[in-house]
Order: structure tokens, then sequence, then C-alpha cells
């Protein structure tokens, strides 16, 4: 039987929710991740070293078999204190999302230029700055295409400050951080890497499929996929797993967000697999994220073999991606 054992990997990118969801969307992720970087857009936002602490707080009552790696939601009303009290209290990035481009983001920023000082802090305090890069003005697909030039802006004015490019999902978006500076860099989920916007529209509608950006043209895909395995370590996994409750995915104005964190790693090995390109997967799940962020490689270790199973219909009432399909690869 094949097989792999590599670093427990790291998600840089991941929605777990809090109430209900919370637990169940943590004993999914925490077979395969080590650490999870947690967004932070739940109502009422994570905004506040207390809101923070106190999530932070819910998310380990929940699990104590996998780390969180705190953010906060960036907002005009924020002081320079307050981010400073947030790194203090364990924060590692904060979030730019523009007003109204996905899930709970109608307090989000109109113009980056409205949160300059609070940027200016950042740098000069070693937080990573993290951005929802679409313009939720213009035509769905070109979203992350014409916000470009807001990240080129913001990389340009400080050089210091760590920039992720979050869920690139477009070949515009790829080559504007291969060609952009070196403190920007970009995450990549697995169905911006395996999907396209025919799995979503192109038979029935699926609306599990459905998330920001949206997924684009086979030519994007082939271009992601490209680069993941190239091995540029400026481009390291973010699954942007995102849990909503069926009925909530498949009512009119579906909710945005693929479930992910069940399947994300053996689609991952898969990919890698099929194309003889085993050898770059630690460096892509494990090691490329850590790097950037100054975070020590986990000590843990994982073992996945190649062996058939079906992926559920749905854990705890949340349907994933690939759901009822074959994958090849799970963990021993």
């Amino acid at each position: 039987m094949k097989r792999i054992t590599i670093i427990k990997p790291d998600d840089f990118h991941i929605h777990l929710r809090d109430g209900a969801i919370l637990q169940s969307s943590l004993a999914d992720c925490a077979p395969y991740f080590a650490r999870v970087m947690v967004m932070p857009n739940i109502i009422p936002p994570v905004a506040s070293v207390k809101t923070m602490v106190s999530y932070e707080k819910q998310i380990r009552k929940a699990s104590d078999e996998i780390t969180p790696l705190m953010t906060f939601k960036l907002l005009k009303s924020l002081s320079g204190d307050e981010i400073h009290a947030m790194k203090d209290g364990g924060a590692i990035a904060g979030k730019l999302y523009p007003a109204g481009s996905t899930t709970n983001s109608s307090d989000g920023i109109k113009s980056w230029k409205e949160i300059r000082e609070l940027l200016h802090v950042m740098s000069d305090i070693g937080l990573v700055l993290s951005i929802h890069g679409e313009d939720p003005s213009v035509f769905s697909l070109d979203r992350e295409k014409e916000f470009i030039p807001q990240i080129l802006e913001i990389a340009k004015e400080f050089p210091r400050l760590k920039i992720v490019f979050e869920h690139l999902s477009s070949k515009d978006g790829i080559e504007a951080v291969e060609k952009g500076p070196e403190n920007l860099v970009g995450t990549i989920t697995v169905q911006h890497l395996l999907l396209t916007l025919d799995d979503i529209i192109g038979g029935g509608l699926d609306p599990h499929n459905f998330c920001k950006p949206v997924l684009k043209r086979p030519e994007d895909r082939d271009y992601i996929q490209k680069t993941v395995l190239c091995g540029n370590r400026k481009f390291f996994f973010g699954s942007d797993s995102a849990p909503h409750l069926i009925n909530n995915k498949e009512r009119a104005q579906g909710s945005a967000g693929c479930y992910t964190s069940p399947v994300a790693l053996p689609l991952l090995v898969q990919f890698f697999d099929k194309n003889n390109k085993l050898d770059l997967l630690e460096n892509f799940v494990s090691r490329y994220g850590a790097d950037f962020y100054g975070l020590k490689v986990n000590d843990e270790k994982i073992t996945l073999v190649q062996k058939n199973w079906i992926v559920p219909e749905e854990y705890s009432g949340i349907k994933p991606i690939f759901s009822g399909k074959e994958i090849k690869w799970n963990i021993e």
C-alpha cells in the first residue's frame, strides 16, 4: 500500500463559526491539521482583544486537539492601542474584508486608505495583513482581478508589512503575487485548485460548490495547478473551509462557502500524487505558511495511505465538497 508521512499540516485560513457548529467543525479538521488560522467574521466580529480572547477560549474548550491561530477583523473604528492589545493577546494577523464582499462583511472596509494608520501600526509591530481581495462592485468573475491594484498599492506603501492575498482564484491573482514584492504571498484552496464554475452551474445547480471568490474558468484553475506544482514558496495552503448547514446552502440566496475540512488534505495528496509531485506536498501544507508567519514547523507527523473511500453525504448537517465521490487517499 502506497503511503506518505509528512509534518502535520497547518490550515492558514479557516472558518470555524461559533455555537453548535464550532465543535463539529473542529472535530472534522483536527485529524488533519495541527494549527488553524481562524477567521474573525462571526457575529459580533472578532474586533477587540476582549472578543478575540473570548473566541479563543470557546475554541480551546471545544477541542484540545488543535491549536487556534487568532486573527481580528479590521474596522474603521479600531484604534492603534487596540491593535497593540490584540497583538499582545496573541493575534497573528488582521483581516481586511472589503464591505459586502463575502459572509458577514457589511461592516467591512470601503477603501484601504480608511485604515492607513492601522496598517502603519501593524507594520511596526509585525502583524500580518490578510486580505479578501475582491471588489464587490464589479462583475463577479472580475472581482479578484479588479482588486489587485489596491493590494499592490498597500504592498508598495508598506514594504515591511507582510501581506497575504487570500484564496487566489484566478490567473491574474496568481500572477500578481508571482510578480509582486517579497512581502506579498498568497493562499490557495483545494476548491480553486480542482474545480471551475462548471462545477456550480455546468449541469444542475450545485450550491455546495458556491464560494467567494467564485470558482473561475478552466484556464484559471489550470494556472493555479501549474503554480502549485512549481513549488513556489510564495504560495501555501489555506482552506477557506466554511461550514453552512445544508438548508442555508440550498435555499434562495444560499450562503457562500465550501466545506472542505474533512476532505481537503486527502484531495491534495491525491492531486500531488496524480502529478508525480508528492515531494512538494509537505512544503505546500506544512512548511511555507509556517515560515511566512514566523512559526516553528509542527513536531507531529501524519501518515496518509492510498486507499479508496467514499466521502459522506454530510457531516453534522453540513455537506462537504466531493460528497458521495471516491477519493483515493486518506489518513492512516
